[in-house]
């Protein structure tokens, strides 16, 4: 008796330490049970590269991995599909521009020095952009939909002399995108008066931000390498104390253009780092810091579809979800128990625990549920289910024989035992497949039945055994006729 009840103690334990992890750690949900964006990337061929190989769609994977870790999405899901295109999930993401903007660019880091000549060049250019930028400034208030200083004759003005400064020709009617187009190909023809040094992105060990002191803007910081660092301090040289400028371009876009004092002359600015200073906001410095420290892209990428799942669908999946989950539960548990009366209660208990149990591993790991994940959830308890159908098949056939409840209790759970491992073992090695050499929701299915199948077997053949012999440890429960109908009870052995 006081073995049974320190089994059961155990149980019990194991039920309290279960409940504690659920409610403390929230299930992760995926994107159709969440909501959010879906983005499907596609790998684009270079002069250099006509053909896209399967290794280098993995080299600008790794890439994108990098970058959809620094935007903070949690639970995220990147993956091949065909011989050039991605799939990522951001489940909880409602505003794809923002990842699209991210990992779309290529994000190729340069130092250039500028050519000797283009001083004059440099500085009318600069004038226009400042300019733009003061104009984007002023018409940046959106929800004024009056704003009268996109309809006067000053500002069709200046963009009429931006556009002939800079010989563009743009279709489109928005002022603010003609601003940011005009903006765009400003700092391309910047870039154009600079001259590659060598010193790129790929010599940069990390990068972060900040925030400049009494000002409201933020700054970009960069660490480089041990060569990194020569080479910048090489670059810094060969301008210090001249009118020639150091440019910072990504994507052949200049960033920022700085001067080097005659101080440099003799050794460079030494110390491995600097600091890209272009009047970032907190958002666009953060952008470019998740660019920087992703790397750049071996490939342009292309965003050829965005699909945006809004939470109220998400939210209708789960509901629908476990009403069905809920609904298949009380059907095996009225079956059960008409079938097999006290111990098919047994086993409604027990497969309440296998939810349970199964439940706090998802949160613990953590399984991003999806509604692939649940239907292995649901899948795995009619495995759990099919092990106690073997059991007690087993048990009552040794009942109607003329054995006693506690013998045929341990026959039925040793006779039943080689066939349930077989059948789990098979789903497993299956689920094991699935795993390895599926990709996205068949994953989350044959992680979830994986997890279920597991969990089957220990409530099977130890929570349903525990919990009977616990019962047959109380007199008054010992009787046949809770187990077996009348009629099929022989007269001998009626209690």
């Amino acid at each position: 008796m006081a073995r049974q009840q320190g089994w059961f103690a155990l149980i019990l334990a194991l039920v309290i330490a279960a409940s504690f992890v659920f409610f403390q750690f929230p299930l992760q949900l995926g994107l159709d049970l969440r909501g959010g964006s879906q983005l499907t990337l596609e790998v684009q061929p270079t002069k250099e590269i006509t053909k896209i190989q399967p290794e280098q769609v993995e080299a600008v994977k790794a890439v994108l991995d990098r970058r959809v870790n620094g935007l903070g999405v949690a639970d995220s899901n990147l993956q091949t599909v065909g011989s050039s295109q991605l799939l990522l999930e951001l489940p909880g993401e409602q505003d794809p521009s923002k990842a699209a903007r991210i990992l779309g660019k290529t994000a190729l880091l340069e130092f250039r020095s500028q050519k000797v000549g283009t001083e004059d060049k440099l500085k009318e250019l600069k004038l226009v952009r400042g300019k733009v930028l003061t104009l984007l400034q002023n018409i940046s208030n959106k929800d004024d939909l009056n704003n009268k200083l996109l309809n006067t004759d000053s500002f069709k003005n200046d963009i009429k002399d931006i556009y002939s400064t800079l010989s563009l020709s743009i279709d489109t009617t928005d002022n603010i995108e003609k601003l940011e187009i005009i903006n765009k190909e400003i700092n391309k023809k910047i870039a154009d008066l600079f001259e590659p040094s060598g010193l790129t992105g790929k010599d940069l060990i990390s990068a972060g931000r900040r925030q400049e002191q009494n000002q409201s803007t933020w700054e970009v910081t960069l660490n480089f390498s041990k060569e990194g660092g020569n080479k910048f301090a090489e670059l810094t040289r060969s301008i210090a104390g001249t009118n020639r400028l150091l440019g910072i371009v990504i994507d052949n876009e200049s960033i920022s253009e700085a001067s080097v004092g005659s101080q440099f002359k003799v050794a460079g600015i030494t110390g491995g780092s600097a600091t890209i200073s272009g009047n970032f906001t907190a958002e666009s410095a953060r952008e470019l810091e998740v660019q920087l420290r992703g790397g750049s892209l071996p490939l342009p990428v292309n965003i050829i579809e965005v699909k945006t799942i809004g939470p109220t669908l998400g939210a209708e999946n789960v509901r629908r979800s476990l009403i069905a989950a809920l609904f298949g539960l009380c059907v095996v548990a009225i079956f059960m128990v008409y079938i097999y009366r006290l111990a098919g209660l047994v086993a409604v208990v027990a497969l309440s625990l296998y939810t349970l149990f199964n439940l706090s591993i998802y949160t613990l790991l953590p399984v991003t549920l999806t509604l692939p994940g649940i239907a292995g959830f649901i899948l795995s308890i009619g495995m759990a289910v099919d092990a106690n159908v073997l059991i007690f098949e087993r048990f009552k056939d040794e009942l109607r024989r003329g054995n006693t409840l506690i013998r045929s209790i341990e026959s039925g759970f040793s006779e039943a035992f080689s066939s349930i491992i077989d059948g789990h073992l098979t789903t497993l090695i299956s689920c094991l497949a699935l795993f390895y050499l599926g990709t996205g929701f068949v994953k989350g299915f044959a992680a979830t039945l994986g997890i279920g199948v597991i969990l089957s077997l220990f409530t099977a053949l130890s929570c349903t055994k525990i919990l009977l012999r616990f019962l047959m440890s109380y007199q008054p429960l010992r009787k046949i006729s809770n187990f077996l109908p009348i009629n099929e009870i022989q007269p001998t052995i009626i209690k």
